[in-house]
């Protein structure tokens, strides 16, 4: 049998997550997942892959305000009513541009002295309908926040097994699943299977949610950093994508060592996930 083992949402892009044992889901993913970017003073979005110690900015939810911490920093109320904005700035999430709303001065200043370096704090505007790439999706319409691309990333538990057992053979060390920042986690697939899969159905008939997986996930170097202090293993400074570059080059998105797959939302929207849910699995052909 099949399972949801793990749900995360990444409330702020490329910051620490929050594990969930339910989540409420809609067109555009799991509740408040990448509702919230930092931007530069040019409105393109940050990352760890130039600012690994976005790792360590943790997340939590407040009965009415996101809960920023960070280290040697005073922890950060960001309230979630929408009206606590202060006006409309335009970003950039690689070739898309939208515009977003400012979370103020407060924030500004806050995420600056963290980081150590200009780091605006932008919220998608709910206004705002961002299309996922037709390439992949098809004849499906498809939303995402300020995900690099796709509402929600699957990974199996086996995946990670089997790349384990890989990194252990040349002595590297294993690597927890938040290395891989998925939203959704299966439980009893083969190592890999979901790359085989075409859609998830994920609860009983009548409150089923229905995600499609679309696109292959190729793999920066962003699962090479430790999600709790920021850090590279000096010793292995290009794993994993050392031990991937033997086996998981896929053509399908110009020879990128994949690891997961995006997924879309096809039916559910305003339903909620939860751990131990079965998922009953159709194959692409």
């Amino acid at each position: 049998m099949i399972t949801l083992s793990a749900l995360h949402s990444y409330p702020i892009k490329s910051c620490g997550g929050i594990s969930l044992r339910e989540a409420d889901i809609s067109e555009s993913g799991l509740s408040l997942d990448r509702s919230w970017m930092l931007v530069d003073r040019d409105g393109r979005f940050l990352s760890q892959r130039e600012h690994p110690l976005m790792a360590t900015i943790a997340t939590s939810i407040g009965q009415d305000a996101l809960i920023v911490r960070a280290p040697d920093m005073q922890a950060l109320s960001v309230p979630l009513q929408y009206d606590a904005c202060v006006g409309k700035v335009p970003v950039a999430i690689w070739k898309d541009n939208v515009e977003a709303l400012d979370c103020g001065a407060e924030m500004h200043e806050w995420f600056s002295s963290c980081l150590g370096t200009d780091a605006r704090l932008v919220r998608f505007d709910p206004a705002v309908r961002r299309i996922c790439s037709r390439r992949w999706t098809g004849e499906a319409t498809a939303t995402t926040q300020f995900s690099d691309g796709f509402p929600i990333l699957v990974v199996g538990e086996a995946s990670l097994q089997d790349l384990n057992q890989r990194l252990q053979k040349k002595g590297a060390p294993t690597l927890p699943m938040d290395r891989f920042r998925p939203n959704v986690v299966l439980a009893g697939l083969e190592a890999y299977e979901e790359d085989y899969l075409d859609t998830l159905t994920i609860g009983e008939p009548g409150t089923e949610v229905i995600i499609k997986l679309v696109k292959p996930c190729a793999r920066c170097p962003i699962p090479g950093i430790d999600q709790q202090t920021g850090l590279r293993d000096p010793r292995w400074p290009n794993e994993p994508l050392d031990t991937m570059a033997t086996y998981r080059a896929n053509d399908r998105v110009d020879g990128g060592l994949t690891f997961g797959q995006n997924a879309i939302v096809v039916q559910g929207a305003g339903r909620r996930l939860r751990l131990g849910q079965e998922v009953q699995c159709e194959l692409a052909f």
